[in-house]
């Protein structure tokens, strides 16, 4: 299948809700780092091609209809230029504030808790090459989060960008999409309380990174 939504926003920015919201429109999975979680064989992909060694994104990423959160999203300019007739789908927070208090709870204290070897260099590669290896300086993770915002926003063309927060709903992505609403409510998982229990009650080896 052709991607056709290329998730541009960060992790913490209701993008396991999008996962799952995608996947009810487009009758196809949608690749969120949970994915890597569940294919392992994927990490040294993503990690080589943070080093700039990319997959042949159209092969690799065929099982998928879209993509969000991290690692997707740290390469979001090179798969939306594999695919150009997909949605780049800009999600945020309503202030950046609000991402850190969220992302320096539950992203950030997994990364440092990473095994030494596969993971950890994934986690190294996607941070250091296209986010900031200071993820405890509050100010440095901000201005990353807005820098990346706005790199988004500069280079995405008009045409294909959708900015997306939590709360806006199935309106703006079935509009993006030429799709029905759905009758159910939009989907809300992955708060900060469900993220903590489940690195609480995963195997240490596949801590997330």
């Amino acid at each position: 299948m052709s991607l056709r939504v290329v998730g541009a926003g960060l992790g913490r920015t209701g993008t396991l809700s999008l996962k799952v919201a995608l996947e009810k429109l487009l009758g196809a999975p949608c690749h969120h780092m949970m994915e890597v979680f569940t294919h392992p064989e994927q990490v040294e992909v993503w990690t080589a091609a943070f080093k700039g060694k990319p997959p042949d994104w159209k092969k690799f990423l065929a099982p998928y209809a879209a993509t969000v959160d991290w690692p997707s999203a740290g390469l979001w300019w090179e798969i939306a230029q594999a695919f150009p007739n997909a949605v780049i789908l800009l999600s945020t927070r309503d202030s950046a504030e609000t991402w850190w208090s969220s992302a320096s709870e539950t992203i950030f204290p997994s990364l440092g808790a990473a095994p030494a070897g596969p993971w950890r260099d994934m986690a190294q590669a996607m941070m250091n090459e296209r986010f900031t290896p200071h993820l405890k300086d509050k100010a440095a993770a901000i201005a990353a989060y807005e820098r990346h915002n706005a790199d988004v926003r500069k280079r995405a063309p008009k045409g294909r960008l959708v900015e997306y927060r939590p709360g806006d709903g199935w309106e703006p992505l079935c509009k993006a999409l030429g799709v029905p609403v759905p009758k159910e409510p939009y989907p809300k998982t992955n708060t900060r309380e469900e993220f903590l229990d489940r690195i609480r009650n995963m195997p240490r080896p596949t801590i997330p990174t």
